[in-house]
């Protein structure tokens, strides 16, 4: 009987060998863009979605965008005076944590802060997203199909079918203004076709020429 590759034993150098390769090469990149572009943003997205970052490193071919890996880039710019491969740098660094990134580029702050305060989407909600508004399904039909009925039964909704109508027994609150959004709740709200959450990318600081400005609310402090 062959033996199966799931009994196949992965030395665990490989693996770390790899990891390491990967993290070298995030370095080795982050520096040569450092050499490359003139402005580095620091960047925070919100409601994060791969479709839409992947529409961003679109529309920026000639930029580079990096997310993820916080502790790595902040290595290839060094997060000290001494460790810093230009000055300043250090800073920025300091800033990298949760879901921020870094923006490579040579197009001009005015231009960056022009683009990103208009591209903003509107996509649907995911557990943990605060609630822009009170959703309440009143009392009656839903403008669903009725093989939806059971699922959305799942979900938590007094539903029913009536005559091939999907109907909801009782007025039924699906989410509320300014609390997070429950799983079943983003599915309902999903069903609904209400796009609650918005896709944007804010910018938090900004470096050129050795010298890292943090961006708030259009008021600059420069460090």
């Amino acid at each position: 009987m062959p033996k199966s590759k799931r009994d196949r034993v992965v030395a665990l150098t490989r693996t770390k060998k790899k990891a390491y390769e990967t993290k070298k090469d995030l370095v080795t990149d982050i520096q040569e863009c450092t050499e490359k572009y003139t402005n580095i943003f620091l960047v925070e997205v919100h409601n994060e979605r791969n479709n839409l970052l992947k529409e961003i490193r679109e529309s920026w071919k000639c930029s580079r965008l990096f997310m993820g890996r916080n502790k790595v880039m902040a290595v290839g710019l060094g997060r000290t005076p001494e460790a810093e491969i230009k000055p300043s740098l250090h800073k920025l660094a300091a800033g990298l944590a949760g879901s921020r990134g870094l923006l490579f580029t040579n197009e001009t702050l005015e231009s960056v802060k022009g683009w990103f305060s208009e591209h903003k989407k509107f996509c649907f909600a995911r557990s943990g997203t605060v609630a822009t508004e009170t959703v309440v399904l009143p009392e009656g039909p839903l403008d669903m199909p009725h093989s939806m009925e059971p699922q959305l039964r799942q979900l938590g909704l007094p539903t029913r079918l009536k005559d091939g109508v999907v109907v909801l027994d009782a007025e039924h609150t699906v989410c509320t203004a300014g609390k997070a959004v429950t799983t079943q709740q983003a599915h309902i709200l999903k069903h609904l076709g209400n796009l609650m959450a918005e896709f944007q990318i804010s910018l938090v600081g900004h470096w050129t020429a050795g010298k890292y400005t943090l961006l708030q609310d259009n008021i600059m402090e420069t460090e």
